[in-house]
């Protein structure tokens, strides 16, 4: 287990974890935060990717979940329109916060780094 990744878009679902196959590693898709919790305290990946659009998404309570469960790195993207979200995530602690685009930019260069 390499990362897991909070979200409910099918189409950045499947990229990320095409992504993550073409890298040798396992991305696994959770919908819901409850669902991500479970699967950190289960499988303890190296990583997690948040998508700030999920509606289940209560930032500060689950960061400091996932703080309790191990040190693991944080990563999540959001809309660029969305300041206040992507503001809101750095002020819960979350690693590195980025506009969606900025995102898709770095993914095939920096999946592996972000879920280790």
């Amino acid at each position: 287990m390499n990362g897991i990744l909070l979200s409910d878009d099918l189409i950045f679902i499947s990229r990320i974890s095409a992504t993550g196959k073409a890298h040798g590693l396992t991305v696994i898709a959770v919908k819901t935060a409850e669902s991500l919790l479970k699967k950190v305290k289960e499988d303890q990946p190296g990583g997690v990717i948040l998508d700030l659009q999920n509606p289940t998404l209560e930032l500060p309570a689950l960061i400091e979940e996932l703080r309790l469960l191990g040190s693991l790195n944080v990563v999540a993207y959001g809309s660029h329109v969305d300041v206040d979200r992507l503001k809101a995530a750095r002020e819960a602690g979350i690693d590195q916060v980025m506009p969606r685009s900025q995102f898709v930019e770095k993914l095939e260069s920096e999946l592996a780094s972000w879920l280790s």
